[in-house]
């Protein structure tokens, strides 16, 4: 038998922590149910928009 191992393990718990922890965020912010809807959504792509805002602040 082969043995597989997974060795970016660790980044799937950072992303897995980061993810909880915005939705946590951007629910409690929510003022509606649909506010929450998309609060959730936004915490599932939390790093693009965090890469996006770096890129653009540190100009092109």
């Amino acid at each position: 038998m082969k043995e597989v191992v997974q060795k970016n393990a660790s980044h799937s718990a950072v992303y897995g922590l980061g993810l909880i922890g915005s939705a946590i965020y951007f629910i409690s912010q929510a003022t509606s149910f649909w506010t929450g809807v998309f609060g959730f959504l936004k915490a599932l792509v939390w790093p693009a928009i965090l890469v996006y805002e770096a890129f653009k602040h540190l100009g092109s």
